[in-house]
């Protein structure tokens, strides 16, 4: 940054030896350099280095596990709606009746041979309702489906959220050791000349201790988040997924009994939860139907030779099923489809209810990430920038010690990482408010830039 640089060096300097004065003017170089630096830093890390944005992980998904085992299921339920509108299939019979053995020879005058066809005919209203009750599992289960892709499309979106906050966290982390380190070499000559404390020395070294401790740990939150974002992606462990880019997010959400109404309407689970409870009324209409009689109706037809030629003769069939065991078999049908159906009914009560109380918490969590981003902004963040210039000037001309700098220092590049984390936090509410709603709120192909 040679204009920073060029500048800084017209500033009037308490006298020191040589050596030290060219620490110290290191000392400021470096201090203001990163006030202003990281936009610089982030955009150069972006250019050089494949972008992953938002938009990138959405087309991902679509090779996601979870959702192709709930598209199949949706397909399987679809697949036994045909069969269940029919009755059930006729059977065909050959019957040699009445032989000698072991010749097996027609015995005379009853030996014959017969075809037999018999078909079962349900009762009225009984294939209707059963075609009804698969209709709804049916649809239930295309709305788990769908369900599933905003649930895993909202995973995704947090885990590259996560991934975004603890990569900005961590170029932060790294510029500020970079600075500590230079301010812990200037004390060193300075307290190596008498001109300067240990204590002061100890505090910058400690510093650069835990920086180099903080860094270690964010590097492997940052390996811990790539994994996990690979895994809901299934992307092999060695697949590269470039850099985080930021997406452009919202800055204002519809009220929050809009956003609850709509999610009430249109949140797949809710969707899969009302034709469940849609089923489970038929099946108790079915129910109560199973203890009618079905018919079964049979033709046949045998023949036999005779003195006369072949003997031909016909037979029709009906019959019925007889419940014997209804208190133990129909009637308790009719218990089984009603605890069912309070089943479906309190399911889908309990979606209702966590939908409203989810999306009111994400709603909460929007507004104070917002809320705080603008703060932190508009007011903290310059007033901490301030301070620290302030600091560095105070310093300079010996007015307060370096702990003082230090600990202003490490405030502003902690409201930094603070603020990053509180974008963090507003894509992921405003991702799992789109899994709610099921829909989008913005557009995901939009980027910022993300530095700091």
């Amino acid at each position: 940054m040679p204009g920073v640089t060029t500048w800084l060096g017209r500033l009037p300097m308490k006298r020191h030896t040589p050596g030290l004065t060219a620490g110290l003017h290191s000392i400021v170089v470096m201090a203001l350099a990163l006030a202003v630096s990281p936009l610089i830093v982030a955009a150069q890390t972006q250019s050089s280095s494949v972008q992953l944005d938002l938009a990138d992980i959405y087309r991902l998904i679509a090779k996601s596990p979870r959702i192709a085992a709930s598209d199949a299921l949706a397909i399987a339920t679809q697949s036994k709606v045909a069969s269940a509108k029919r009755p059930p299939d006729p059977q065909l019979q050959l019957g040699f009746m009445n032989r000698s053995l072991p010749s097996l020879a027609p015995m005379d005058p009853l030996g014959m041979t017969q075809i037999q066809l018999m078909q079962m005919i349900p009762t009225p209203g009984k294939l209707r309702l059963a075609g009804r009750i698969a209709d709804d599992n049916a649809a239930a289960s295309r709305a788990r489906a769908a369900d599933t892709r905003w649930d895993v499309r909202a995973r995704a979106a947090m885990s590259f959220y996560d991934l975004y906050v603890t990569d900005a966290q961590l170029r932060i982390t790294r510029d500020t050791k970079n600075l500590v380190q230079e301010i812990a070499k200037a004390s060193q000559a300075m307290y190596s000349v008498g001109d300067g404390k240990q204590a002061e020395v100890l505090r910058a070294q400690v510093e650069v201790a835990r920086m180099t401790a903080e860094i270690t740990r964010m590097e492997g939150m940052h390996d811990a988040m790539t994994g996990r974002l690979r895994a809901i992606l299934d992307m092999p462990d060695t697949a590269s997924l470039g850099t985080v880019a930021m997406p452009a997010l919202p800055d204002s959400l519809p009220p929050l009994a809009v956003l609850i109404a709509e999610a009430d309407r249109n949140r797949p689970m809710i969707g899969a939860g009302e034709r469940e409870v849609s089923a489970a009324e038929s099946g108790i209409r079915l129910a109560r139907k199973e203890i009618w009689p079905d018919l079964q109706i049979g033709l046949q037809y045998g023949w036999r030779g005779g003195a006369m030629g072949t003997e031909r003769m016909g037979s029709l069939m009906v019959g019925a099923t007889v419940p014997v065991y209804a208190h133990s078999r129909q009637l308790k049908m009719r218990d089984e489809a009603t605890a069912m159906r309070a089943m479906a009914a309190a399911d889908l009560n309990a979606a209702r209810a966590e939908t409203r109380g989810r999306m009111t918490e994400l709603y909460a969590d929007f507004t104070k990430a917002k809320n705080l981003r603008a703060l932190y902004q508009t007011t903290i963040l310059p007033q901490a920038d301030a301070a620290v210039t302030a600091s560095f000037s105070a310093y300079r001309v010996g007015t307060i010690n370096l702990m003082t700098l230090l600990d202003n220092q490490m405030a502003l590049n902690r409201y930094r990482q603070e603020l990053v984390s509180l974008e963090g936090d507003q894509g992921k509410a405003i991702a799992e408010i789109e899994m709610l709603l099921g829909r989008e709120l913005f557009d995901p192909t939009s980027t910022v830039s993300t530095g700091r």
